[in-house]
């Protein structure tokens, strides 16, 4: 599901506290599956998957 997510996903924010990390969005039922990936001119990965009831706050960077 977190390939899913990263290839296809219904909205990418950028984190409000931390300008490097990008939290993936797509929405399943009820709920969003989350994935929060940082970047940097050297390399990106990911930092954790979690499911969540709303998006967080940040800039929006893509939306489906």
């Amino acid at each position: 599901m977190v390939e899913e997510i990263l290839a296809a996903p219904d909205e990418i924010r950028k984190s409000k506290i931390e300008s490097s990390v990008f939290p993936y969005y797509l929405k399943r039922e009820r709920l969003y599956c989350a994935v929060a990936k940082r970047e940097s001119e050297q390399r990106s990965f990911l930092l954790t998957a979690y499911p969540a009831d709303k998006i967080k706050e940040g800039e929006i960077i893509w939306k489906k």
